[in-house]
């Protein structure tokens, strides 16, 4: 007896479940069932499951009879002329949908040449089990699988060509890649997905060497001639925006250059690239703490009706500046209005990157590194035929990542250069690795993709054969500029009194327990002096009931509220954090009572 269960509830019980399930799948395939039911059958404990909710991850595969693919040469032409649809496959039973368990009593081949009489199903094409970026990775089934994952990530966050109507849009926070190219090594999602219309990287000269200790722990090597010509240069671009909001009695805020009597002025030298209408003309080339648009609000609280009549003359500043830590060029200015009805002003500013150290690239494998040094392009190694490397790679992250792929692809990029054609990399349908080093032995270099390069500073040939060819490099939105920081003194929060968080609120820098034991085991233990008080406050203790007293600074006199005047007070540094803490206790009626050692 098998327990039967739909939707992981129990409907009852059954004699055959092998005959129920070759039952119900016949009776799906047919189209009695709808093509959403999945049926699985656990051999082990003896259940049958059937599934047919929402949510469940689901795959197409085409039906096999008597080791017979159901799918026929006369469908292909069908499907060709557009007679049939996807649709009515699905309809006749040559195709199905299998999901998760359905997949575990499945026997799926990735060819049709591999089919036998125990095959069930049979893969449409081997890439349909990956999605669209993993499907970009050429030679992917050469790579280790959390690889290809980390690969397929990296794609997301890349800079490329994003839209083509970018000059037009106010996006957040964008960046658009200058000279963008496609790939020499390609996969078949490469040609279906378009991706010669929005490409988001850069064919480089790639070298797999050690140098000089820079690109150690994934970091790489950039040749500064090379980032002269113009590589992996990009724009960044961030909109800010002001609109006139109305108020409660009548009042509205006001885009102008706000006026010398408004409450928070900045100064002159702020205002300066206003325009008499309030807001910044394009093209003005703007830093930190410049105003892009002029805004003044109405006074925040109107305690009495007396305010109204005074409240054109005690009108807030509130325009719109350059965040900290950022530059850069009015690219675009917008007026337009909001669902009120209400002026809004949007301008848009734009950034040129050029790649510096700390900037992060990656291959289409995983293998991400940020930029260690930028080498004089004299200093560079070169070959004999005068090809310098646009990027040194380690050869560190190569034997533990398991990346083969990256190196077949240094191989197809190197062939497809020479012989100005796209190297097919479809995963598990790619041209083959021995087809390429026949071609390039055929190309005049050595089979195996090494080249005796010479020392740059020297002139003399390396020992060791270098690994070099050409390999699709992607720059990634992790730039230096958007994440530098530091700060001395700054703003605190209101509660703890502690320096705020985050770089664009000008936050503090953290320094926990294990930072702390680094600056003792390097002797700087008196940096913890500073580091540690950046909550430090006076606080006034009485001595006798050991609870903080209060300090009255207008009648310049301490006294303890629960002993009176008469008490002795001692006034002592404390963290906020600590005084905090005390209050907190005396809401839960325990008694922080404090004792004063050392006094005398």
């Amino acid at each position: 007896m098998s327990e039967v269960y739909i939707n992981s509830r129990f409907v009852g019980t059954i004699d055959e479940p092998r005959l129920f399930i070759e039952k119900l799948k016949e009776e799906r395939r047919r189209g009695k069932l709808d093509s959403n039911i999945n049926v699985y059958h656990d051999e082990k404990s003896d259940i049958v499951e059937i599934e047919c909710g929402k949510g469940r991850a689901r795959r197409p595969l085409i039906v096999v009879k008597e080791g017979q693919p159901l799918l026929t040469e006369k469908h292909v032409k069908q499907l060709e002329k557009d007679e049939i649809s996807w649709g009515d496959l699905i309809k006749q039973g040559v195709l199905e949908y299998i999901d998760a368990a359905e997949e575990e009593n499945c026997y799926t081949a990735f060819f049709d040449s591999e089919i036998t009489p125990e095959h069930t199903h049979l893969e449409i094409t081997p890439l349909a089990m990956l999605g669209l970026a993993s499907s970009l990775v050429p030679y992917a089934n050469f790579n280790q699988s959390t690889r290809l994952n980390a690969g397929s990530k990296n794609q997301k966050q890349s800079l490329g060509f994003y839209v083509s109507n970018f000059s037009l849009r106010m996006d957040m926070d964008v960046n658009l890649l200058h000279e963008p190219q496609i790939p020499l090594v390609q996969t078949i999602m490469h040609e279906i997905s378009d991706y010669d219309k929005h490409p988001s990287g850069q064919n480089l000269i790639v070298a797999i060497m050690s140098y000089k200790g820079y690109n150690m722990e994934d970091a790489i090597i950039l040749n500064r001639g090379s980032i002269e010509r113009g590589l992996a240069r990009s724009s960044y671009y961030r909109p800010s925006i002001a609109e006139e909001l109305r108020y409660a009695g009548g009042l509205v805020d006001e885009v102008s250059i706000p006026d010398k009597d408004v409450k928070g002025y900045k100064s002159e030298k702020d205002y300066r690239f206003l325009e008499p209408d309030g807001i910044i003309y394009p093209e003005a080339g703007i830093k930190e703490g410049d105003v892009i648009i002029g805004k003044t609000s109405p006074p925040r609280f109107l305690s009495s009706l007396d305010e109204y009549n005074l409240a054109s003359s005690t009108r807030r500043e509130s325009s719109v500046g350059v965040k900290h830590g950022e530059k850069g060029v009015v690219d675009f200015v917008l007026i337009t209005e909001n669902e009120e009805g209400n002026k809004l002003v949007q301008v848009r500013v734009r950034d040129e990157r050029v790649p510096e150290v700390g900037d992060k690239f990656t291959s289409r494998h995983g293998q991400k590194g940020v930029v260690g040094l930028i080498v004089p392009e004299g200093d560079i190694p070169f070959s004999a035929s005068g090809i310098k490397p646009d990027l040194i790679f380690s050869p560190h992250g190569i034997p533990s990542r398991m990346t083969i792929a990256h190196l077949i692809e240094l191989v197809g990029g190197k062939v497809g250069a020479l012989n100005s054609r796209y190297i097919n990399g479809t995963t598990f349908d790619a041209e083959p690795e021995e087809k390429l080093r026949k071609e390039l032995l055929g190309l005049g270099f050595r089979e195996n993709g090494t080249e005796t390069l010479y020392n740059g500073e020297t002139g003399e040939a390396y020992q060791a054969k270098i690994y070099i060819g050409n390999m699709y490099y992607l720059k990634l939105k992790h730039m230096v500029a958007n994440k530098l920081h530091s700060r001395a003194r700054g703003p605190i929060q209101l509660l703890t009194r502690q320096p705020t968080e985050g770089r664009a609120k000008e936050g503090g820098l953290r320094l926990g327990e294990m930072e702390k034991d680094t600056f003792v085991a390097h002797g700087a233990s008196l940096l913890l002096k500073e580091r540690f008080d950046s909550d430090k406050t006076i606080v006034p203790v009485c001595e006798g009931c050991g609870l903080i007293a209060v300090r009255d600074e207008f009648k310049n006199k301490s006294y303890c509220p629960v002993c009176g005047d008469n008490s002795e007070i001692s006034f002592i540094e404390v963290s906020y954090a600590f005084k905090l803490i005390l209050d907190e206790f005396k809401s839960l009626c325990i008694y922080p009572k404090l004792f004063l050692k050392g006094k005398y």
